[in-house]
């Protein structure tokens, strides 16, 4: 069920299976999913802009889907634990945003999908 959205500067160089496998966990840590039920999407972007642009500095903001029920003190916990490991990933100058967002419990579905039959 978590959906974890990665936007990022696309010259921004840094290990995002790693970044994944320790999102995941965290994940794991702060509520009740496994990782096989995490699913994260990259998605760099050619332009992005911070500020006026004089500063030079690489841009990524995530955003983690779950499902809603979940404490405001949880959320922020993952909130924290995401910032940390992104602090931990990125080495250059960069602005850093992430975002834990919920998903209607009855309006949200997901399936895996087999493929054309």
């Amino acid at each position: 069920m978590p959906q974890i959205l990665v936007d990022h500067s696309a010259e921004l160089d840094f290990d995002r299976t790693a970044f994944a496998d320790e999102v995941h966990k965290a994940i794991t840590e702060v509520i009740d999913t496994t990782v096989d039920h995490c699913k994260t999407l990259f998605r760099p972007a050619d332009h992005h802009r911070v500020g006026d642009g004089t500063t030079g500095e690489a841009a990524v903001l995530v955003e983690v889907k779950i499902l809603a029920g979940r404490t405001a003190e949880q959320r922020a916990e993952l909130t924290d634990r995401i910032l940390t490991i992104l602090r931990s990933r990125i080495t250059r100058p960069a602005a850093l945003g992430v975002q834990v967002t919920e998903l209607d419990r009855d309006t949200y579905r997901f399936v895996h999908h087999p493929g054309a039959h």
